[in-house]
Parts: C-alpha cells; sequence; structure tokens
C-alpha cells in the first residue's frame, strides 16, 4: 500500500472530515519548518506528509482510490473513483482522474492565515518561560558554554500532557551583560490550542570577591599604607583571564585619588576585540599611633616639602 496516511495523520480509517481537521491542526503547527529550528529537514518532510495526507483524505475522490488502490494506485493516474449512482462520475480504469498534491503551504495557510511563526490567524503562543542565567565575571569575560538541564511540558501524540527532561547547550558570549536574553523558540511549555511558548534565559551576574562591574569598565579598590601613597609602590593584579598586570602608582595618592587602566576592562560584546578600562580605586590607610619621635620627623621632612 505503500504510505499509510490514516497513520500519518493518527485518525482511524473511518475519520470525519472533522477528525481530518482536528488532527491536521495539531501536527501541522507541531511540524511546521518554521517551529523547528533545530531539526528543520526532519521537519520539512514530516510536514509535507502530514500535508499531502489531509489533502488525500479530505478529498473525497483521492480518498476512494486511495482506500482501494493505495497511494502506487492513486499517483499512477490509471484509477478513477468507482461510479457514482448519482452523479455518474467514475467507472472504469483512466477515466481521466490526475493525481496532483497541493502544496503544503498552501493548505497550512487555509488553516492559520499565515506562517507558524505567529502571522495573523495563527494559534496563540503559550506562556514564555523565563529562567536566571547566574554567571561568574570570570565567564562573560573568557565567554564560556554551559549545559542547562531543564523540564517542560509538551503534549504527547494524544495531546495529553506529559513532562520531559531536555539538556540546552548556552554559548555564553565575552562581554554579555546583567539582563542579556537568550532565546530559545518552542523550548517552553505546551498547551493545548496554543503553538508552544518559548523558553528565555536571562543573564544575571553572581558578585565577585574583587572586581565590581560598571558598565564596560571594572573597578577594584586598592589598600594601600600612608607610606606608600606618599612615595610610590608597584602593584600586582590577577586579570579575570588569569594574567598578571604589573601597575606602577608613582603619583602621590591622595583621598578619592582614581587611576586608570585602559583597554583592561571588560569586552564589549558588540565591537569584538575592544574593552573596557580598568579603574582602580585607593583606600589609604592611615597609621593608628605615631611616636613623638616620628612626628617630630615627619614635620622635619613634611615641612621643607609641604610648605
Amino acid at each position: 500500500m505503500g504510505v499509510d496516511y490514516y497513520n500519518i495523520l493518527r485518525v482511524s480509517r473511518s475519520a470525519t472530515e472533522e477528525d481530518l481537521k482536528k488532527s491536521y491542526k495539531r501536527l501541522a503547527m507541531k511540524w511546521h519548518p518554521d517551529k523547528n529550528a533545530v531539526n528543520t529537514k526532519e521537519a520539512e518532510a514530516k510536514f509535507k506528509q502530514i500535508s499531502e495526507a489531509y489533502d488525500v483524505l479530505s478529498d473525497s475522490q483521492k480518498r476512494q482510490i486511495y482506500d482501494l488502490y493505495g497511494e502506487e494506485g492513486l499517483k499512477s493516474g490509471l484509477h478513477a473513483p468507482p461510479k457514482d449512482r448519482d452523479s455518474g462520475y467514475g467507472g472504469g480504469a483512466a477515466a481521466g482522474f490526475k493525481f496532483s498534491p497541493r502544496d503544503a503551504e498552501d493548505i497550512f495557510e487555509e488553516f492559520f492565515g499565515g506562517s507558524a511563526a505567529g502571522g495573523g490567524g495563527g494559534l496563540k503562543k503559550a506562556a514564555v518561560m523565563e529562567s536566571k542565567l547566574a554567571c561568574s565575571l570570570e565567564e562573560l569575560y573568557k565567554g564560556s558554554r554551559r549545559k542547562m538541564k531543564i523540564s517542560r511540558i509538551v503534549l504527547d501524540g494524544s495531546g495529553k500532557p506529559v513532562t520531559v527532561e531536555e539538556v540546552l547547550s548556552i554559548h555564553i558570549k565575552p562581554g554579555w551583560k546583567k539582563g542579556t536574553k537568550i532565546t530559545f523558540p518552542e523550548k517552553g511549555n505546551h498547551e493545548a490550542g496554543a503553538a508552544p511558548g518559548d523558553l528565555i534565559f536571562v543573564v544575571d551576574e553572581k558578585p565577585h570577591q574583587v572586581f565590581k562591574r560598571d558598565g564596560n569598565d571594572l573597578i577594584i579598590n586598592q589598600k594601600i599604607s600612608l607610606l606608600d601613597a606618599l612615595t610610590g609602590k608597584t602593584l600586582k593584579i590577577s586579570t579575570l583571564d588569569g594574567r598578571d598586570l604589573t601597575v606602577s602608582v608613582s603619583d602621590i595618592i591622595k583621598p578619592g585619588y582614581e587611576m586608570m587602566i585602559q583597554n583592561e576592562g571588560m569586552p564589549i560584546s558588540k565591537e569584538p576585540g575592544k574593552h573596557g578600562d580598568l579603574r582602580i580605586k585607593f583606600d589609604i590607610k592611615f597609621p593608628s599611633r605615631l611616636t613623638v619621635d616620628q612626628k617630630s620627623d615627619l614635620r622635619r621632612v613634611l615641612g621643607r616639602t609641604t610648605g
């Protein structure tokens, strides 16, 4: 018999026109190529099969020939439907019947009035599933690949809701900010009479022990003694990608002083190769007490330079 159109549409051989429409609607929305970005080729093949099955079984002449002679008999054009007593149509081979399948998208448009991606008249989408994706500053600096296990509700072949688990791959790009959204179309929950919802991950930043992010800049608080603030110091800073940065401080550090190192901040996601700045804020540690001699020495030294 070749292809079993009844099996493809998940209907019995006695299916009514209403049964066919109901089943076609559900399966066509599930397998439309616009809704299957991952397995597009498989979806295209199934969508075409579903459309062809509906085209044949919803047309009384085609269905009669198919029931009697199967898919090959229908497509060969050698058979006509049995003679109809009322209309006088049919009767015998080669009675002028020619099988011409209708375009799958034309059939779909008759039902939904547009594309599966949500065109006019299409099914409404189920609610969006939103989930936080907590990322370390290191991940957002270097980029990373994450595997996320998700649980969602889908409808099985009979339309019954079942819970399934799936592992999704997420590519975190260098420089992504808090609030960045990663959308997985149709990976949310399914609902009867609605197109599957989308799953959206929203990037969140984990606090870091050393660095604070400010847009594309990185801020670090550096403690420094009063002596070093006055006489200079060489700092060693370990970057988010594990490099040792040597920073020479030669200026006199006054309270509120901020040092800026260009291009050592966060990567700018929209401008590959470019970074923000690293800003070093100093916290000057003043001595808690000084001896009489130390005060005297400081007066003598500083009195000459600050007068």
